[in-house]
């Protein structure tokens, strides 16, 4: 039964209607602007990762090849497999843009093999400081539960206000995180109150 008011014409009812449809569409049309922004926001990397807390671990840039020569000898690097030019290039390109974006590192950490120190060298943001706790263990070269176990440990005796960044190896990053990084990229965590790693968001090695 069609809605009928007094005085009111048939002109007037459609006036009435059409602004009552343009409100609801304006209103549903902010909401959903709004709630968009703010998730992106959210899950921008970067502002994550200038969180208090928030600390950072990455896979050494691109090395060609799996593993290592039969020969590997720490310290060595023409007895491993190190970073190509491309990889050189992701690690500058990657140190440019954490400076760009303001992250300040307290401390940057790195596994003894020659393509994570090199990575971590070519990245320019910090002073790179050794940790066999992220040597690599593929191939049976170290021992995960016990590496793991030191690395969770390292994390856990920073203080509040450090930034920090380890340089290391898939293995062990997914150990840590359960995360299957790419090449060069980052993989962003914090500590729960339980003590547990809770991966909150990844940075890519190339946007």
């Amino acid at each position: 039964m069609a809605l009928k008011l007094p005085g009111v014409g048939a002109y007037m009812l459609y006036r009435i209607a059409f602004f009552f449809v343009m409100l609801t569409t304006f209103a549903h049309a902010y909401g959903q602007t709004g709630q968009t922004g703010q998730t992106k926001a959210e899950n921008d990397p970067w502002k994550l990762w200038n969180q208090p807390g928030v600390h950072a671990i990455m896979r050494h840039a691109t090395a060609p090849g799996i593993g290592d020569p039969s020969d590997f000898t720490l310290g060595k690097c023409n007895t491993q497999r190190d970073l190509d030019s491309t990889g050189r290039e992701e690690a500058k390109a990657l140190g440019a843009r954490i400076r760009n974006k303001g992250i300040k590192l307290s401390a940057v950490y790195s596994s003894q093999w020659c393509r994570c120190l090199h990575t971590a060298e070519e990245m320019g943001v910090g002073r790179v400081q050794e940790l066999p706790a992220l040597n690599s263990f593929f191939q049976g070269r170290g021992n995960r539960a016990d590496q793991t176990t030191k690395l969770r440990q390292h994390i856990a005796d920073l203080g509040p206000n450090d930034k920090v960044l380890y340089v290391s190896h898939q293995v062990n990053t997914t150990a840590l995180t359960g995360v299957f990084p790419d090449s060069g990229e980052v993989i962003l965590f914090k500590l729960n109150t339980k003590g547990e790693i809770d991966v909150v968001g990844r940075v890519p090695a190339i946007d």
